[in-house]
């Protein structure tokens, strides 16, 4: 089996832990995004895209355990203050990283991978987890990671422009 499969079937199986079910169909959707980053799957993250209209957008979100995806924001876009997110856990924990100051300071208990550090700005967090959500206003700085077990989050939000998601790291290609 290919590590994109083995990717495949891992996700299939935290969705399953989680109870979310998919028709063929969508399983065929899921997409690995290793963001053109040499460390996938510690840097990654594998969705479903249900929906992704000018009006909404809904995805599930898979991460193995501690993987991280990496720091960006979505900007304004068409006249848009840009996408506006909420993140519901539905297994596992994450940890939402957030430039905002009304949330917790990283006291160390989650690290940015490896080499890293120096692209990972956002030290506000909040934990994740099933049945808690949290809304990301547009144009906001964030980065999640899941803890040990992995994590599946449920995302809602205003149209997703993949294309136009600004990261921190150069190095970074989201639709490599």
């Amino acid at each position: 089996m290919s590590a994109h499969q083995q990717a495949i079937s891992q996700t299939l199986h935290y969705l399953q832990e989680a109870s979310i079910l998919l028709t063929g169909a969508e399983q065929q959707q899921i997409e690995i995004a290793t963001f053109g980053l040499p460390d996938y799957p510690l840097s990654g993250l594998q969705l479903l895209t249900y929906i992704n209209s000018p009006r909404y957008c809904a995805k599930e979100l898979v991460l193995f355990p501690h993987q991280t995806c990496p720091e960006h924001l979505h900007p304004p876009f068409n006249g848009t203050p840009g996408k506006q997110e909420t993140f519901r856990c539905r297994w596992g924990e994450v940890w939402l990283f957030v430039d905002d100051e009304s949330l917790t300071l990283n006291n160390g208990t989650c690290q940015p991978p490896e080499g890293a550090e120096q692209w990972y700005t956002a030290q506000h967090f909040i934990l994740l987890r099933p049945g808690e959500q949290y809304t990301i206003a547009p144009n906001t700085r964030h980065w999640f990671q899941a803890g040990k077990q992995g994590a599946v989050v449920s995302e809602f939000s205003s149209e997703s422009r993949d294309d136009l998601d600004v990261f921190t790291d150069p190095r970074v290609n989201r639709l490599g």
